[in-house]
């Protein structure tokens, strides 16, 4: 079969890695972006540059659009010059963005029209930025066979895809639940790294802790150290995060779930949203807890091992590690952490202890919040376990769930240390309150 000819809009830090990989993989691709400047360092290696989204799909199978929000999908598709008008019937278009699925079925309508197959096919990186090395999952809804066309172009830029329905939608339904648990876990290690600060536990120290605990996340081992470096993550604008986190709180309201923790997430990542400029990091959500307190997470002398942290000239290991699942990520990341010495004073041993089993219990009850998502729009068990397993909201409770015993009491215990006295903590006092 012979390779697809590839129309790939949107030259983002995402999709600039996407077509990396395709030329090595040696398809033809031809470019548009809106920033020409942004798209020369795929022209240089080999990437087809066409002036607008229509001249980029013509002659090509299949065109992806990869961009930030629902209406650069929506002008890049069918606005003036839009791909659609370049597009020969029987070919197909599929959309990375995580966007409002209604922007989508109304593209995949007038796509039809014109013969054209649709598909959604939200993405998720499987270690932090695996995009850089194909580590990353599709979760696909829309056209059958234009995703079993297309299939051997997605296998060459990720790991694993998994087709979720014919009803374009539902797969974007998957990417917000999992997209719910990971900034979930965002703002909730940021609160409780500050209530680390606050009373004098080491930040290491309390990460190391955080990470061999059943507190553990993707978010906890892998984003954490963007935090502590005060780059706040370069891979991701904080604009995408707010705009996620609105579209699964609407589609939450659509569903009729309550999604109380998930709405209080929402909220924190709104406020960032409105006090910080939209192209900012997306870690910057944490800054908030530190003007709140007055006091920064920041670790001297400390850089996250990754080129979208302070050093932006790191190279991702070319050794890898892998788990029970088949899922990989770079060294330094290990599968275990070892815990650290314990702490010599009691009392603050305790509480670090106590904070590390809040954080597996709010990782329990965000994963019932996700699960009821998922089962609203009809989604099936296994294909919930199966999205979440290969996704960036994986957690230490997730991959254990069988084995993990909730303890709601741990909710008493925090509040008895009563922490607000001392630390602001916007998030977690709402979530505790929600709690009594």
């Amino acid at each position: 079969m012979s390779k697809q000819k590839i129309a790939y809009i949107g030259t983002g830090a995402m999709g600039k890695q996407m077509i990396y990989q395709l030329l090595k993989e040696g398809y033809h691709v031809q470019v548009y972006d809106k920033y020409k400047e942004a798209a020369e360092p795929v022209i240089a290696k080999g990437a087809i540059w066409k002036n607008s989204p229509k001249e980029a799909a013509q002659g090509t199978d299949l065109v992806i659009t990869n961009l930030p929000l629902p209406h650069h999908v929506l002008e890049n598709m069918l606005g003036q010059n839009g791909a659609v008008e370049g597009m020969r019937p029987g070919t197909t278009w599929m959309d990375f963005s995580t966007t409002d699925y209604h922007n989508t079925q109304h593209i995949a309508q007038e796509a039809a029209k014109k013969g054209l197959f649709s598909l959604e096919s939200p993405v998720s990186n499987l270690s932090h930025m695996g995009v850089d090395f194909c580590n990353v999952s599709f979760y696909v809804s829309g056209d059958r066979q234009g995703y079993d066309m297309s299939k051997a172009s997605l296998d060459s830029m990720g790991q694993i895809s998994f087709f979720v329905s014919n009803t374009i939608g539902e797969a974007q339904t998957v990417k917000l639940l999992t997209n719910l648990l990971f900034y979930t876990g965002m703002v909730t290690v940021g609160e409780v790294l500050m209530i680390g600060q606050i009373y004098g536990i080491p930040l290491l120290w309390m990460w190391d802790l955080i990470r061999s605990s059943q507190g553990s996340s993707f978010v906890a081992e892998q984003v954490t150290p963007f935090i502590f470096d005060g780059s706040y993550d370069y891979s991701c604008s904080l604009e995408i995060t707010v705009k996620d986190t609105d579209l699964t709180v609407n589609l939450a309201d659509e569903l009729n779930v309550p999604l109380p923790i998930g709405r209080i997430v929402e909220e924190r990542y709104r406020e960032a949203g409105q006090k910080y400029d939209a192209h900012d990091n997306h870690v910057k959500v944490t800054k908030l807890i530190e003007e709140d307190n007055g006091v920064n997470l920041r670790v001297p002398r400390f850089t996250a091992s990754s080129p979208y942290g302070l050093n932006r000239t790191y190279v991702h290991s070319e050794e890898k590690i892998s788990d029970i699942f088949g899922r990989i990520k770079p060294r330094p990341y290990e599968l275990q952490y070892p815990a650290p010495e314990p702490l010599d004073d009691p009392i603050l041993m305790d509480m670090a202890r106590s904070l590390t089993d809040f954080m597996a219990y709010i990782n329990y009850l965000i994963l019932g919040e996700a699960n009821h998502l998922g089962k609203n729009m009809g989604l099936s068990d296994e294909l919930i376990v199966d999205v979440i397993r290969w996704s960036c909201g994986t957690s230490w409770v997730f991959d254990n769930i069988t084995s993990y015993q909730p303890n709601p009491e741990i909710v008493n215990t925090i509040k008895s240390f009563d922490f607000g006295r001392r630390v602001k903590l916007p998030v977690l006092t709402k979530i505790l309150n929600h709690l009594s």
